[in-house]
């Protein structure tokens, strides 16, 4: 492990004026070594899928060609080619970012960066958005495919905190959906969206493409959604609360309003079992669905029934989601909720079969098949199915406390190419799961407590 400080000079792209700079990427000495995480929210921070789209080649003939182009973005001294994807997760930490190889659990770089940060994968396999002081940065994970004709080529290089920065006074969700990505600033309601596909050429050159901005009425802490035939889901508030969502048009009409959903808050966006696009989102009394340009409000079976965070599976009409029947309750809960896109109802499910057990939002993710993933306070991990049945259980880390502030680093869960991340901040190890299997495959020691983490496939 090579510990780091970056000298960073971001190239800082604000809204008003988008200055150009030349970007150099840092890089960091590392060891380089060698799983897509369903759409997923989380509280209070952002979104990110895992969907990777990269400029095709044709095909061709390998004798005596010249492959130095398909570093695609890295020169030859510093990318280096393997013979597979090289997933790696990024972990947050106090004052930095760990950047681990997530089949040994090696950690690859440690990038110093102050202040409380958060993570969100960009979607193209490669880049993590970092929100922190002064709006969103990027991180390569240096590791990257380039597909050519019928296969493909796999490189690394050392991570690096890249010296694109897009500037926010208050960096908040940051979603990807249908090839773009929509940051929202809770500071100011400005949402800018750009294509996913873009990264690595705006890493590279150090100019951000956004492709569409738009200006809420009110700030408040929000997320937005872009979608592939150019419309634009955004929600509604101001900084006395949080109303609802409407659709916008690709000329900002509105197509869709909905002030129904009190407290609303994060999103998940995919298909359901029939092929149909939805995007949903939480609110304090069930959740808000559009579908085909109309909104629809599913009540939650209680008064005050929140669901903060959603996660869903494309093609599945089950979305997952967490469940607070205490207003006045702290961020551990014991009980799930069920959203049935099929027949628009709410299931709140206890998947700790009646134990003193609790989760936080940290703590719950998706399996690529549909499986509901819930890590407990007493350190096993339970997989459910998705009429909420417990299918396995399996002890992972020791028994830990829910904090009282969701900043406090406790421990999280994300699956990646269909292996489970489990964190242990009490004694700064991460665990790799075979949750289909049923065992803890692998165990690393990180050295320090994490408090956020997040997966790129490669």
């Amino acid at each position: 492990m090579t510990e780091t400080t970056p000298e960073i000079a971001r190239t800082r792209m604000s809204r008003s004026t988008r200055p150009l700079a030349a970007a150099a990427l840092g890089v960091l000495a590392i060891a380089l070594a060698s799983c897509a995480a369903p759409s997923t929210g989380s509280d209070d921070g952002s979104t990110a899928g895992t969907t990777e789209e990269h400029e095709e080649h044709d095909d061709h003939d390998h004798d005596g060609e010249d492959h130095e182009d398909h570093a695609d973005g890295h020169d030859d001294a510093e990318a280096t080619e393997a013979s597979s994807r090289t997933p790696r997760l990024a972990l947050t930490y106090d004052g930095g970012i760990l950047v681990v190889d997530a089949t040994t659990l090696e950690t690859v770089a440690d990038l110093q960066l102050d202040g409380f940060n958060r993570l969100a994968a960009l979607g193209d396999g490669r880049h993590v958005a970092v929100s922190t002081t002064g709006g969103w940065a990027v991180l390569d994970a240096g590791t990257w495919s380039v597909p050519h004709g019928d296969h493909s080529h796999y490189y690394t290089a050392a991570p690096a905190l890249t010296d694109v920065l897009l500037e926010a006074t208050t960096p908040g969700h940051a979603v990807h959906h249908d090839g773009l990505n929509a940051f929202f600033d809770d500071g100011t309601g400005d949402v800018t969206v750009v294509e996913t596909s873009e990264w690595t050429d705006m890493v590279e050159h150090g100019h951000l493409h956004p492709i569409r901005e738009y200006t809420t009425e009110h700030a408040h802490h929000g997320v937005a959604v872009a979608t592939a035939n150019g419309d634009l889901f955004v929600t509604r508030g101001d900084d006395s609360g949080r109303t609802g969502a409407m659709l916008l048009d690709a000329d900002d009409a509105e197509i869709a309003v909905d002030d129904q959903c009190p407290g609303v808050h994060g999103e998940s966006a995919a298909t359901d079992a029939d092929g149909e696009e939805f995007i949903l989102a939480g609110c304090e009394n069930g959740a808000l669905v559009l579908r085909d340009g109309t909104f629809t409000k599913l009540a939650a079976p209680d008064a005050f029934g929140r669901i903060g965070n959603a996660f869903s599976v494309e093609g599945n009409d089950i979305v997952l989601g967490d469940y607070k029947t205490n207003e006045q309750g702290g961020i551990g809960l014991t009980q799930i909720s069920l959203i049935d896109l099929g027949t628009d109802t709410i299931t709140p499910v206890d998947p700790f079969g009646g134990s003193d057990a609790e989760y936080t939002w940290r703590g719950l993710a998706r399996g690529d098949d549909g499986e509901i993933l819930v890590l407990g306070t007493d350190g096993v991990l339970r997989v459910l199915d998705t009429a909420g049945a417990q299918v396995r259980e399996i002890p992972v880390i020791d028994a830990w406390e829910v904090p009282e502030e969701w900043q406090t680093a406790h421990p999280a869960l994300t699956v990646l190419d269909g292996m489970a991340y489990v964190t242990e901040p009490a004694t700064g190890e991460l665990h790799a799961v075979d949750f289909s299997g049923g065992t803890v495959w692998k165990s690393g020691d990180l050295g320090r407590p994490t408090t956020e983490i997040a997966g790129v496939t490669g």
